[in-house]
């Protein structure tokens, strides 16, 4: 767990920090930092090349198209950034051979200290990176990007919003969805009609019960329909099954 008003600290190793800084200093996440609940942080990786022509990547041995981005700047990246920090960070590699990133993972992390993120590039890690530094592998999906900066805003993202305070409203972030593995329900505002679409009666009615009912209803629903995995994997509670559609759905 965090220390008392000591901010949570999220340390991006990437080649490319013009990329992400801008991203968080954006919206949710840049009023997190100002508010003191966490402190992001970009270091280029290719400050830590040790030759010249500052490189940071080589030809694969063995042959094989593409460049790999090599070892020692890596390394020199994760000791000199871990250092600055007595909070010993979670080292997080993003790669596509990873764990699959999910919110229960996200809710993992965001109970962290502090944790550092690997974004790579070109065609690959060397293999003593994962091997030397030992980090914890993650990716955000079943594809390949041109670099890890994509994936490590997308941690970030996910990783700070859960942080108490991060939305603003403390019970916000409970009805996202994936949480218990359901999508959100439906949302609307106004206008009542628009289009000859209306909001459902039950949402302008003013009984609560009734409306989280309605709610939980359609967030079963919209699961089953959209993602029936998610259902297979968390069972749902007991009470899920007495549920019924309401006549206002």
């Amino acid at each position: 767990m965090m220390g008392v008003n000591q901010p949570m600290r999220i340390d991006v190793l990437t080649l490319f920090p013009e990329v992400c800084q801008p991203f968080f200093a954006s919206s949710i996440l840049g009023r997190a930092g100002q508010a003191g609940l966490v402190d992001i942080v970009c270091t280029n990786i290719r400050d830590f090349a040790s030759d010249k022509h500052r490189s940071v990547d080589d030809t694969p041995c063995g042959g094989g198209p593409g460049m790999v981005l090599a070892a020692p700047p890596v390394f020199a990246a994760v000791e000199h950034v871990g250092a600055l920090d007595p909070r010993p960070p979670v080292r997080i590699l993003l790669t596509p051979q990873g764990e699959r990133f999910t919110h229960r993972l996200a809710v993992e992390l965001a109970q962290q200290q502090r944790l550092l993120l690997i974004a790579g590039h070109y065609e690959g890690f060397d293999e003593r990176i994962r091997l030397g530094l030992e980090p914890r592998e993650i990716s955000i999906g079943d594809y390949v990007l041109s670099g890890g900066e994509a994936a490590a805003m997308v941690v970030a993202d996910a990783v700070v919003r859960l942080l108490p305070g991060a939305l603003g409203h403390e019970g916000a972030a409970a009805d996202d969805s994936f949480v218990e593995n359901l999508l959100e329900y439906p949302q609307y505002t106004r206008p009542r009609d628009f289009r000859g679409m209306a909001v459902p009666d039950v949402l302008l009615s003013g009984d609560h019960a009734r409306i989280e009912r309605w709610r939980r209803q359609r967030q079963i629903e919209r699961t089953r329909d959209r993602r029936p995995d998610l259902l297979e994997q968390d069972a749902l509670s007991d009470q899920t099954p007495r549920l019924t559609r309401s006549n206002n759905g």
